[in-house]
């Protein structure tokens, strides 16, 4: 059966229904998948479905709570379901099964989401695009020769399109911020270490790394935080607790922020004119519904921040590859990774293990420089990225334009991750679309731990310039 207007409705209001019996969580899944059927061919986002296990999953018995039976994909990089593929496509892990569940997604199962299918990424989640050789590319349902973004960008992809509400995101560098905002969604990247990163590592890329969603609401986002946050048995580390629920942020009264507009990056690339415009358009609304707004910005020694960065991530890669590898019984050579991620895993080959010590030190020393920032502004407002979406093949891994390559991915996250070293939340807000229908996200950065205040100004915005009706042109 065709649900009555499911492309408007966010998987609470999905769960409602089903708890209300005016559907089940079996006609929900069959809608999501009718439209993964119909829509995927043209965008490529699921790369792995899961049909016949999120039927079963559909069919069991549904906990009590707000998600209970809202469809539910994985990004496929990392994160493991139990019996399936997790390839985070790349060749090496072509044949790797999961023997257990990733922590975070033990906890979705008791949330009662209903997971039919793993969503795509580039190769070990290295590109601001989502372009793997192993599957191809991800397109964006806004214009299909544009990139969706990356690396989460076949949830983000997925969610444009309305296959489904809200899908599984992580985020290394904005890899939840610059999907989401290619594709017009919101977007949050919690604080390090918010959700758990077990039971196999305790923590992604030094810390930088953090997995959560992107939706087309906040309510939705809150509510899946709910459901995942909170420090697991042996982490090395948690984040604060939050005072009570996020979903109990929503529709709460921000009060008056104090709110610190930056417009040029920390990289010093140059910034479109519409990511420009987009920002400070949101720099008005907020001084509208009561916040004061300052231009400022926290300063800090860059080309250390993106050594200690490149170091961190080069290390990781050859890491991962090498016990890869080690684990199937192969010698590991260029031919096992695309150019640019073997071009990485090169660098971390070269790096010592005082090169990745020293580089913790420099990171570590950066959050410092941004948590003093926020002791005199309650939050950062930036674009999320200094360009519109890119089109399709600038941003691959096996790009032959090395040096394009390298000016989009720094136009890409010229804004984001900093907040990944420092391990603060930060959202991207869709508030602004090209001319040519493209979106542009704006992001808002606040203090670490503190969710709850970005939750209560999205949903303020959300309230003030509605976007969740606004949807592709491809889908009507």
């Amino acid at each position: 059966m065709a649900i009555a207007e499911y492309e408007k409705l966010d998987a609470m209001a999905l769960s409602a229904l089903i708890a209300r019996r005016e559907v089940s969580a079996s006609e929900v899944l069959e809608e999501a998948i009718a439209r993964a059927e119909k829509h995927n061919p043209a965008i490529n986002a699921i790369t792995i479905p899961l049909y016949d296990l999120g039927r079963q999953a559909a069919k069991a018995p549904l906990p009590a709570g707000p998600l209970a039976g809202a469809p539910f994909l994985l990004k496929d990089l990392g994160t493991l379901l139990a019996g399936t593929r997790s390839t985070g496509s790349s060749r090496l892990f072509t044949d790797f099964v999961a023997p257990h569940d990733a922590t975070i997604v033990a906890r979705y199962r008791a949330a009662g989401l209903v997971t039919f299918g793993k969503s795509a990424s580039p190769e070990m989640g290295l590109a601001p695009s989502t372009e793997p050789a192993m599957f191809g590319p991800c397109r964006n349902p806004w214009n299909l020769g544009y990139s969706s973004g990356g690396s989460s960008g076949g949830s983000a992809a997925a969610v444009a399109a309305r296959i489904l509400p809200m899908a599984h995101a992580t985020d290394g560098g904005g890899s939840i911020r610059i999907p989401a905002s290619a594709c017009g969604l919101f977007g949050m990247k919690p604080t390090r270490a918010r959700n758990p990163s077990g039971p196999d590592v305790g923590e992604g890329w030094g810390g930088q790394a953090v997995g959560h969603c992107v939706s087309i609401s906040v309510r939705d986002s809150a509510a899946l935080l709910d459901a995942s946050a909170g420090p697991d048995i042996g982490d090395p580390y948690w984040a604060p607790p939050p005072a009570g629920k996020f979903l109990d942020e929503v529709g709460r009264d921000p009060g008056k922020l104090r709110i610190a507009l930056c417009v040029e990056p920390w990289n010093g690339e140059p910034v479109d004119a519409e990511c420009r415009r987009a920002t400070e358009d949101a720099a008005t609304l907020c001084e509208s519904l009561g916040h004061a707004v300052t231009i400022a910005r926290p300063t800090f020694d860059i080309e250390a921040f993106r050594e200690a960065t490149r170091v961190v991530i080069a290390a990781n890669v050859y890491a991962t590859l090498a016990a890869r590898a080690k684990a199937i019984g192969k010698t590991l050579e260029a031919t096992d990774a695309e150019p640019l991620t073997w071009s990485m895993a090169e660098l971390g080959i070269r790096y010592t293990a005082a090169d990745y010590a020293a580089a913790m030190t420099v990171i570590h020393r950066i959050g410092r420089v941004v948590a003093r920032f926020f002791t005199q502004h309650d939050i950062l407002l930036t674009p999320t990225m200094c360009a519109p979406p890119w089109p399709l093949g600038v941003l691959s891994l096996s790009s032959q334009d090395t040096d394009a390559y390298l000016v989009a991915v720094n136009r890409s996250i010229g804004f984001t991750s900093l907040f990944n070293a420092a391990g603060n939340p930060a959202m991207t807000v869709p508030l602004h679309w090209t001319a040519s229908g493209l979106p542009i996200g704006v992001q808002f950065v606040a203090p670490f731990g503190d969710e709850a205040s970005l939750f209560r100004l999205a949903a303020q915005l959300e309230q003030a310039r509605p976007w969740k009706d606004r949807r592709p042109p491809m889908i009507g």
